[in-house]
């Protein structure tokens, strides 16, 4: 039977939480009345999560298991999980149940009434105050510097159509950022708050190095601002050379004041070196983008999968 609803959970190391997040959605499931699927995508876990969504799925038949090869990331597992989804409604979750299923129905709810796309606005964050700050700096930039509207304090979780879900399946990119893409296809969405609540159990699996290339791809997939700045910042540079050019020409032939200069060449020499450094390093990450791109390799390899024959 086709479902009516599936929800795509991405995990990765996280045995700790799979049966009290299994508990919870169970009971949404029987709220929302209708068939749905739970779409867990195991991200090359080295704990037992794999063991225990292989058994999830040998007792209830809408747990489907897609297992792979290696770990690929978490927005490349969210994109897998989407690529399988069968349900008429969509939901993305993630399963350190930070985010609470029990406000699915209240978002499926909203797509019944005409909306394409429904995405989460975390009212509340459990972190600690400096990743509270990093987030709020992170986003404020990426409204300023992105070239679509993507909202703020808006994560992937969401809950989508059939018709979102198939123009987000059109996007082929291999550095993924999620939440742009859905904001990219446009149609019609709508936010909702919630309170986001703190990680059940375990330890959260974004190190800060993750944090920072997942900011990255952000900015460097829906912005040409940071290659719009080096050309600014460069047209100024050459305007202020040739104005000191021509300074240096006049104190040299009309006058006598002798500059020593010494330690001012060094700071202009060290200064536009490193500013030589970060131009190269800021074109570096939009031609890696495009090394990605021009490999096709596939975005992610599927080792196993359990319960798709149901």
């Amino acid at each position: 039977m086709t479902p009516i609803f599936s929800i795509v959970l991405p995990v990765y190391n996280e045995h700790e939480n799979i049966p009290e997040l299994y508990r919870r959605l169970n009971l949404v499931s029987k709220q929302l009345g209708h068939t749905t699927e739970m779409i867990f995508i195991n991200d090359g876990s080295s704990d037992s999560t794999l063991k225990i969504v292989a058994a999830l799925s040998k007792k209830d038949r809408r747990v489907r298991l897609i297992n792979f090869s290696r770990n690929f990331g978490h927005q490349v597992a969210v994109s897998a999980g989407l690529d399988h989804s069968r349900g008429k409604y969509i939901a993305i979750l993630d399963s350190d149940l930070q985010d609470p299923p029990e406000v699915l129905p209240k978002f499926f709810a909203k797509l019944k009434q005409g909306y394409n796309v429904v995405y989460a606005i975390r009212r509340d964050r459990k972190e600690s105050w400096w990743l509270k700050a990093a987030y709020a700096g992170f986003y404020k930039l990426l409204s300023v510097a992105a070239n679509i509207n993507i909202p703020l304090d808006s994560g992937d979780f969401c809950v989508m159509d059939q018709k979102a879900l198939h123009c987000m399946r059109q996007l082929p990119e291999r550095n993924r950022f999620v939440r742009g893409l859905r904001s990219w296809i446009g149609l019609k969405q709508i936010g909702l708050e919630y309170k986001r609540a703190a990680r059940f159990a375990g330890t959260t699996k974004y190190s800060l190095r993750k944090l920072f290339r997942l900011a990255f791809d952000g900015i460097f997939s829906f912005s040409f601002v940071p290659l719009q700045l080096l050309t600014f910042f460069g047209f100024q540079f050459f305007t202020l050379s040739i104005v000191f050019s021509l300074l240096i020409v006049y104190v040299r032939l009309f006058t006598d004041f002798f500059v020593p200069g010494f330690a001012t060449t060094i700071i202009l020499i060290l200064f536009t070196s490193g500013l030589n450094m970060l131009s190269l390093g800021l074109v570096g990450e939009y031609v890696g983008r495009i090394y990605d791109e021009v490999k096709q390799r596939p975005q992610y390899i599927i080792e196993s999968k359990i319960g798709f024959n149901n």
